[in-house]
């Protein structure tokens, strides 16, 4: 709930500002939003997934943050001809409405048997709560574990001291590597800044956002075929098959741009064509792999007692990355969008503030 408000505010700041400090303002509120969403949101649905289904349960989380990006670009594409002062505003404030159902739909959500163990030692009320949805009333063993893990939890009295211990240090160890490998694929680069990857090779202004669109749609298809797979293959299998799938592509594209975009500004359609198969190709590698397996995986190897410190760290690093690798490719790209991906040009606003920002070091 508490994220789904601070969402809230934050795209109703947006859509309102008056000055440059009302967007970063809200930047920040969103940031928040972001930060307590993907904390609690894959440890609720692999707390409350059975254990058999809790890969294509979880994997749900990546692909709804698709669908979400998915229909920002669309947004973005069908405001963008929107007169001046105006387009910009609605694109950024249509997120309360996501950030409304966030905030309602965490009033019914009930606590998980975890939780009501750890923090009230509700045991009737969590067997209960167990028995709901496992649909069975043999939930004694799962019941009995919870409540050891618990008593477990007590002897730690500080989490983020403890798992830097030995005997959790595999556990850091992922924590840590799993969020880093899943950001330095590159993924934040066609997320952030895809449009102006497509300008670069070529593309109109129109075209490029499409283009964003289409790149959308493979994620989201791939990410849904994951967790149709993920719980029968197993994560190790689609982390190595999504690994060469976006190794060989980012090759190949850079290959093709190294070789025929030179100092022309711009590919010709045909091998402008050619890199957008082949990033919709690694689109499709993270979609069935890194993506939804970069959140699945940090939220089910940490035992309960470290359970929330893990994955803080994760989250933390998944963050740290984004933003570095974020600002490398505004070095490169020379363009900064304060907006959520909104229309990737220099433009001014109608109160006569500055939106987008170019600047060289």
């Amino acid at each position: 709930m508490v994220g789904g408000a601070a969402f809230l505010a934050g795209a109703s700041l947006n859509g309102a500002a008056k000055n440059i400090y009302m967007l970063i303002f809200g930047r920040l509120l969103l940031g928040v939003g972001v930060g307590f969403a993907n904390q609690a949101v894959p440890l609720y649905l692999s707390e409350m997934a059975p254990a058999k289904y809790r890969g294509a349960f979880n994997n749900g989380f990546q692909f709804s943050v698709g669908i979400g990006a998915l229909s920002a670009n669309l947004i973005n594409f069908g405001t963008q001809k929107i007169k001046p002062g105006w387009g910009w505003r609605l694109s950024l404030a249509m997120a309360a409405i996501p950030a409304t159902a966030l905030t309602l739909g965490a009033i019914f959500l009930p606590e998980t048997p975890n939780s009501l163990i750890q923090r009230s030692q509700k045991h009737e009320k969590a067997e209960k709560m167990l028995q709901k949805i496992r649909g069975t009333s043999d939930v004694q063993a799962e019941l009995y574990d919870l409540i050891k893990a618990r008593d477990n939890s007590k002897t730690i009295k500080n989490p983020y001291k403890n798992i830097v211990r030995t005997n959790y240090r595999p556990q850091f160890v992922m924590s840590i590597a799993i969020p880093f490998f899943q950001q330095v694929t590159g993924i934040n680069v066609i997320a952030f800044y895809a449009p102006i990857v497509f300008r670069t090779i070529g593309f109109a202004e129109s075209a490029s956002l499409m283009s964003s669109v289409m790149t959308g749609v493979v994620g989201i298809v791939t990410t849904f075929l994951s967790m149709l797979v993920v719980d029968r293959v197993g994560r190790r299998f689609l982390l190595i098959l999504g690994g060469i799938i976006m190794f060989v592509s980012q090759m190949v594209v850079g290959v093709v741009m190294a070789a025929k975009l030179g100092d022309h500004g711009g590919l010709s359609k045909r091998y402008g064509d050619v890199v957008l198969v082949l990033i919709g190709i690694y689109v499709a590698g993270f979609g069935i792999s890194w993506g939804p397996l970069g959140w699945l995986i940090p939220s089910e190897i940490f035992p309960l007692e470290i359970r929330s410190a893990g994955q803080s760290v994760s989250v933390g690093v998944n963050f740290l990355f984004t933003f570095w690798l974020g600002r490398r490719f505004y070095r490169c790209c020379v363009v900064l969008s304060l907006g959520f991906s909104s229309f990737w040009r220099v433009g001014c606003c109608d109160d006569g503030f500055r939106v987008f920002v170019i600047a060289r070091d």
